[in-house]
């Protein structure tokens, strides 16, 4: 019996900066998770996904990751997509750099 659906977001890395994004439900890609399209339904979750790929001059790798529903938009469910929402590991670039840890 397959599995029932759980909530996604479509995610992937910025072409040119590397930088985790994902994609919002007005077709921007943002480096915030909680602006992510929370996607709840399996067949928009693949057509948003193929959207992704077609992108190619924009993002690298992209890929539905679960998430939940937040008070404030989607909220990583797994370790990995916590971590990649946060940033790099080292705290002078990107995203640790404008959260202030330097």
């Amino acid at each position: 019996m397959p599995r029932p659906f759980s909530p996604k977001i479509v995610t992937a890395n910025d072409l040119i900066e590397g930088d985790v994004v994902y994609l919002t439900a007005d077709d921007r890609w943002s480096r915030s998770h909680s602006e992510a399209e929370l996607l709840e339904d399996e067949a928009h979750a693949t057509i948003r996904l193929l959207d992704a790929e077609r992108q190619q001059n924009r993002i690298v790798g992209a890929y539905l990751a679960d998430a939940k529903a937040g008070p404030n938009g989607p909220e990583p469910v797994h370790f990995r997509e916590a971590f990649r929402s946060r940033g790099p590991s080292n705290y002078a670039h990107g995203k640790q750099v404008a959260a202030g840890h330097q």
